[in-house]
């Protein structure tokens, strides 16, 4: 079953239980005597509002990406926790202060606990119903991935036996890839064959028309997966690692198991399509709103600046942004000016004495950030990712630090996990740390996860923890 198919499958598995339990629950109010409304055109028009903020509530929380053969257990949990949250919500939007404190809970005001009920029973039933159908189809064969392992010996070889076992897995080997060119010996595990090497990835997945890549490798196998990611750009095809490569994703990857056969996802596509969109409409907006509403503060600081040392007010630097295009950022200069001139580009210290007094009061309230917005507007930056860097560094870290051109998959931000969680660059150790949660971010992806980086960013603020 292709994604698309199956995301349209579950939107409308979704709304049928939404709308069951809908009708369920005004029914059981009637049939107890409780005021509800009777005109069934209301009733509809109620029911398509609810279920449509239901159907958001659920995209946010990811129940409509991409799950390939998901565990059902791990689903009911998933379920569990966004229906009881919503309720919650509901319960707290709906809740009169002076009524609901000062008497004894109504017995109508409980009737959201049959709802919670109701739902949890409904969508979890129509869901499971829904996966159980999905497991039966990829069983019989139906709907499974074109599959590729890369790696061939003992490891991948055991592999593509396991997957065998378990055809609800939705995985068809075709082939291997090998590490180096075939020689005269095995060319066949079983009825699979091996295709070719890992030079010759690109033509084998243009052939083979492979939808997924499972990396099987033996030893220290950093530089390879890089090498065979790279060489699949462009390529609409997903990756996974097989557990005991745990460490080139630095453990902080998405685990999938079903079977007992656990694999980490390496996902190249790392928003849905309705969430990247999304996303630039929340740049553009925030951006806009902070350029505009707060321009009396950006002129004061302006000024500020200007009194303070001499030199331009705005700082322009370029940096590298997504898949490696150079762009120029834009910043309050917080530093005396042509700060680099004598030295080339060098980190940014604590207590650097190139930091002016302004400057110091700016970055610790990550104020001199603000220019950036525009970067924002002009598409070459987003308000949530990894930080830009200059291209001299960039060079240097691709060199020296395994997978840190990962971080140029997506659009540079502002602000991002790295920034809230990590330290200001200082040494190269620093820059490997915060790597680590760059690519933290990359694999986990999501709005709710920019959601929590921007609350964590304006606690940071507020409390003046910039450098």
């Amino acid at each position: 079953m292709r994604i698309n198919k199956e995301k349209l499958l579950l939107f409308a598995a979704d709304l049928t239980a939404l709308t069951l339990a809908f009708f369920i629950w005004v029914w059981l109010r009637q049939e107890l005597g409780f005021f509800t409304e009777s005109d069934n055109i209301s009733l509809l028009q109620i029911s398509f509002i609810v279920n449509l903020l239901w159907i958001l509530f659920f995209a946010f929380f990811g129940f409509y990406d991409p799950a390939y053969a998901k565990s059902r257990v791990d689903e009911f949990i998933q379920i569990f926790k966004t229906i009881s949250l919503g309720v919650l919500i509901i319960f707290l939007v709906t809740f009169e202060t002076e009524t609901d404190l000062a008497n004894p809970p109504k017995l109508s005001r409980m009737f959201i606990l049959n709802y919670w009920l109701i739902l949890l029973t409904t969508v979890t039933a129509v869901r499971m119903t829904v996966r159980t159908a999905q497991r039966y189809l990829l069983s019989a064969g139906f709907g499974h991935r074109r599959t590729l392992i890369v790696g061939w010996g003992k490891k991948g070889w055991n592999l593509s036996d396991e997957i065998l076992k378990f055809p609800a897995l939705g995985f068809h080997v075709i082939g291997f890839v090998g590490e180096q060119p075939p020689g005269p010996e095995k060319t066949r595990h079983g009825n699979i064959p091996l295709l070719g090497n890992i030079e010759q990835i690109n033509t084998i997945l243009e052939e083979a028309k492979a939808q997924q890549i499972i990396f099987a490798l033996k030893g220290n196998a950093r530089e390879k997966v890089m090498d065979v990611m790279d060489r699949c750009n462009g390529h609409q095809v997903d990756f996974k690692i097989v557990p005991d490569l745990y460490d080139i994703v630095v453990g902080q990857a998405r685990t999938n198991q079903i079977y007992g056969l656990p694999l980490i996802d390496v996902m190249p596509h790392y928003l849905p399509e309705w969430e990247r969109k999304f996303k630039r409409l929340m740049d553009l907006l925030t951006a806009t709103v902070i350029l505009l509403l707060f321009s009396p503060l950006w002129l004061f600081v302006a000024v500020a600046i200007k009194l303070d040392s001499r030199g331009p007010v705005l700082y322009k630097q370029q940096r590298v942004g997504l898949d490696g295009k150079i762009f120029n950022i834009h910043k309050f200069r917080s530093m005396v000016h042509n700060a680099e001139s004598k030295t080339g580009p060098r980190w940014a210290e604590k207590k650097d004495p190139r930091v002016t007094r302004v400057g110091n009061v700016l970055r610790k309230l990550r104020l001199d950030e603000v220019p950036q917005f525009i970067n924002v507007l002009k598409g070459e930056m987003s308000l949530i990712g990894p930080r830009p860097e200059r291209p001299y560094f960039v060079e240097k870290f691709k060199r020296d630090i395994p997978f840190y051109a990962r971080r140029l998959k997506v659009k540079p931000g502002i602000t991002g996990w790295a920034q809230i969680k990590g330290e200001y660059d200082t040494s190269m150790e620093n820059v490997k740390n915060k790597l680590k949660y760059d690519l933290f971010y990359l694999e986990n992806m999501s709005l709710r996860m920019d959601v929590k980086v921007i609350l964590n960013t304006i606690y940071i603020m507020l409390r003046g923890k910039g450098q």
